[in-house]
């Protein structure tokens, strides 16, 4: 699941420039040039550049994307969801309590939409390209694991940089975390599950306000 360290010193410096384009460059033009109107236009582009990536660097187990739903947590997948639903709760009591349940409580029917799309349209690409992709094709950069890891949390938090909040920064690390070590441990379908489960939730609270990207103002 995580590439050879044993990698040529001029792969290396190859993957370094692929890595720093995509994983800090790429979100971060996004961040200050693009409109936000064109953010889910860039998230699929960006999808799209990383499956190529993935395609093109070879030896990946394409059907491992479709294997280990018998090992998903489900336990961990009711924990995440909790902790996700009384974090959310908190922060919008303390920061913007009239969005509490908002979707909820004044278009319940639009909560089924998204319900049925996140999964498939935000969180699933995410997790191509921040998963497979990254241990894949860069892991040999990283050999410890744990490092792996904490890198893989802090791009994956980096890449809502577009957001321009505190509290995205540091929810989408939290999750970085959770999501990386899910797919290290038990596969794809367990990451996949746990950020498509924590969107969810997450929109279902009302923490939309801070992932909706016409509500995003750039600090300058």
């Amino acid at each position: 699941m995580v590439a050879s360290p044993a990698v040529p010193l001029t792969r290396r410096r190859r993957l370094w420039a692929e890595f720093a384009a995509l994983y800090i460059g790429a979100p971060l033009a996004i961040a200050l040039f693009l409109p936000p109107r064109q953010m889910f236009t860039a998230l699929i582009l960006f999808s799209l550049a990383g499956l190529v990536l993935l395609w093109r660097t070879g030896g990946f187990e394409w059907r491992s994307l479709f294997r280990g739903w018998r090992r998903i947590p489900w336990g961990e997948v009711a924990l995440i969801a909790v902790l996700t639903l009384v974090t959310g709760v908190a922060i919008l009591w303390l920061t913007r309590p009239g969005a509490l349940f908002g979707i909820l409580r004044t278009r319940p029917e639009f909560m089924l939409v998204i319900w049925s799309l996140y999964p498939l349209l935000s969180a699933l690409p995410q997790e191509l390209i921040f998963r497979p992709l990254f241990f894949h094709r860069f892991g040999s950069l990283f050999p410890d694991m744990r490092v792996a890891l904490l890198v893989n949390a802090a791009i994956f938090s980096f890449a809502h940089l577009m957001y321009w909040s505190v509290i995205v920064t540091i929810l989408t690390f939290a999750g970085g975390l959770v999501f990386a070590r899910a797919y290290v441990q038990r596969g794809f379908p367990a990451a996949w599950v746990l950020h498509a489960v924590a969107g969810n939730v997450i929109f279902a609270v009302g923490m939309g306000y801070y992932f909706y990207t016409g509500n995003v103002v750039r600090p300058f």
